[in-house]
């Protein structure tokens, strides 16, 4: 099977390609000629990448479409600016970048550009995974080989859950997970009892990687849900707090009593 492109993406190629060339000549051009981009290496906007990252994060959680467009074209200019200093140092260009993933693209969807079959997208996330397997010349390569030791803990928890599940190494239904919650819930009650500060720690990790796992198994992403509730709670908080500088009153000077009626009143407005 061959994958064709639509009539409007084509259209739309005619307009994105001169677009990507004028974003290069750019990079070029500050490359070249601007005292802060001449002296970036691939260390120093190392940050700033994982900077822009979660800007877009932060845009997609609010529906901001503006922003979105604005921080995925941040987002663009570091993909470009990584691969200008590479091809200055010798190691690879951007068209390199591009074919590169265009050719893993290709590869690890074989039910579109192959004779493969992948009915629904559990399918095709197992197969992704094995093909990720065949890819490194033979030699053993760790399923988990890619998940950043970086990544923030929660999203490494889910990724590595994910991961493993592609390979079969998985729970066979949510009710089965829900009692090892419970399970991990009890032996984080032992731990606290016993007042062992390395044993509760352990414990509450437990618990918080079996949570992890129900809720990818009730299709529930943890970390967009945790996200959402931090977001409830700054907003219900900043409505105790303006609703004290409206009475000219410190946040210490109020009562727990009037600061849960405050958060009572900003849950019923939503």
């Amino acid at each position: 099977m061959s994958a064709e492109i639509p009539v409007k993406h084509l259209t739309q190629l005619d307009t994105a390609l001169p677009a990507f060339a004028r974003l290069l000549r750019i990079m070029d051009e500050l490359r070249e000629h601007c005292p802060w981009d001449k002296e970036q290496t691939f260390a120093s906007i190392r940050h700033l990448s994982i900077e822009e990252l979660y800007e877009l994060s932060d845009a997609i959680l609010q529906e901001d479409w503006e922003g979105v467009r604005g921080e995925l074209g941040d987002l663009l200019l570091h993909i470009v600016f990584y691969a200008r200093m590479a091809d200055e140092a010798g190691r690879f260009d951007i068209a390199q970048v591009l074919h590169t993933l265009c050719d893993k693209l290709v590869r690890r969807h074989p039910h579109i550009y192959g004779t493969a079959v992948a009915a629904d997208s559990g399918a095709v996330k197992r197969n992704w995974e094995q093909i990720k397997q065949q890819e490194n010349g033979g030699k053993p390569r760790s399923v988990l080989a890619g998940v950043p030791a970086s990544m923030p803990a929660l999203l490494q928890a889910y990724r590595m859950q994910e991961k493993v599940a592609a390979v079969g190494f998985d729970w066979e239904a949510a009710p089965q997970v829900w009692d090892k919650v419970q399970e991990e819930l009890g032996e984080l009650q032992t731990a606290v009892h016993t007042g062992d500060a390395g044993q509760m720690t352990e414990e509450l990790g437990d618990v918080l990687f079996s949570l992890i796992n129900y809720a990818r198994f009730i299709g529930v992403n943890p970390e967009d849900a945790l996200a959402r509730t931090n977001r409830k709670f700054m907003q219900r908080f900043r409505y105790i707090e303006d609703a004290a500088q409206a009475q000219d009153k410190a946040l210490k000077e109020m009562s727990l009593e009037e600061m849960e009626a405050l958060w009572q009143e900003a849950k019923k407005k939503g």
